[in-house]
């Protein structure tokens, strides 16, 4: 478990350097000064002034901020300076909150590339068709390469996983390359009663090394997989198809890491290494779409402030923007805790 926890703490901060990092290179870039860079929370552990910013390491692995001059709207009552974080167009600090998903994006998109490069990737082919399926019935084939279902294209066999996982029963246009010839054909899932889950009714995946410029195409497919079952998870979340226990906080990703660290240690330190890979481009990717929901106290409640801006051409008063967010942190927080007990209490079932 130490190891893990080590491997933990690493992801983590590999994970909110890139986030903060990208706030802050953007910020620089459009003449905003930040005031304070840190990741975790609690008491220094290590600081160190450059270029006005203090950088400094805390005691307790968990978040990280890029704080810049005047985002203390609540408190900062002084005008603000020509670097001020207020005083900066509306567009140079939307590019400024954007930033840190985004280069967690790029981030997943590294993971991603380096996993094909090193694992390879596994792309849907079908080796087996499974009888009285709707699979059979539709007319699907051993050999079919599976490229796109419904409107989304598809690049990878787990993609094919997550969308018959998670199928309400309902038919799925499924396109399909067949010597060299793209067939659409129409699949009705089949309800397990065992399972209690409905199935295309197919085995589906074939290995293929990634070299050079097809590293870089997978690793993007990679990266788009991950971004797409985020949001897809979100919304299953909200219409109940998934519980409380389908999430994680930080205890519930240390058990993760462990599992993975425990899986795959007797096949080597590579194979260690890669699976630790996928996790930070999991969470890389979880991350940057979590922070883009529209709510106060993540860059998406930010930017939906900074759009309204936009469109009134003057700004939201700086107080209730600051309210509204503390509110936003308060019920965050209220979220963290509600997480964090539930993790807790999957040890003791």
């Amino acid at each position: 478990m130490v190891v893990s926890i080590l491997f933990f703490i690493l992801i983590f901060c590999i994970i909110v350097v890139s986030h903060e990092f990208g706030h802050y290179i953007i910020g620089k870039r459009n003449g905003i000064h930040a005031q304070e860079f840190f990741i975790g929370v609690g008491p220094k552990l290590f600081s160190k002034t450059i270029d006005g910013t203090d950088f400094s390491v805390r005691l307790l692995p968990f978040g990280g901020a890029c704080v810049f001059e005047g985002m203390d709207e609540l408190e900062d009552n002084a005008e603000p300076s020509e670097h001020s974080f207020l005083n900066a167009s509306v567009w140079a600090r939307f590019a400024t909150t954007l930033a840190g998903p985004f280069f967690n994006v790029i981030l997943a998109y590294v993971m991603g590339v380096i996993l094909a490069s090193v694992v390879g990737v596994v792309v849907p082919e079908i080796q087996s068709v499974l009888p009285d399926s709707g699979a059979e019935e539709a007319g699907l084939l051993e050999g079919d390469l599976i490229v796109r279902i419904n409107s989304k294209n598809i690049h990878l066999s787990e993609e094919v996983s997550f969308s018959s996982f998670y199928s309400d029963g309902s038919p799925m246009d499924i396109t399909v390359l067949r010597n060299g010839e793209k067939i659409k054909l129409r699949v009705t899932p089949k309800y397990n009663d065992e399972e209690k889950r409905y199935y295309i009714g197919i085995t589906n995946g074939k290995y293929v090394e990634c070299k050079g410029v097809t590293s870089l195409k997978y690793g993007f497919y990679n990266m788009e997989y991950i971004l797409r079952a985020t949001v897809e998870s979100l919304r299953l979340l909200v219409r109940g198809r998934l519980s409380k226990d389908d999430l994680a906080g930080p205890v519930g990703i240390v058990k993760a890491v462990d599992d993975s660290y425990d899986y795959y240690r007797p096949y080597g330190v590579l194979a260690v290494i890669m699976s630790m890979v996928n996790i930070t481009m999991l969470l890389s990717a979880n991350l940057a779409v979590m922070n883009l929901l529209p709510l106060p106290a993540l860059d998406g409640g930010r930017l939906v402030f900074l759009i309204i801006e936009a469109i009134r051409r003057k700004p939201i008063p700086p107080e209730k923007e600051g309210y509204v967010n503390l509110a936003g942190m308060a019920v965050l927080l209220v979220i963290v805790i509600f997480v964090f007990v539930n993790d807790i209490t999957k040890f003791f079932r």
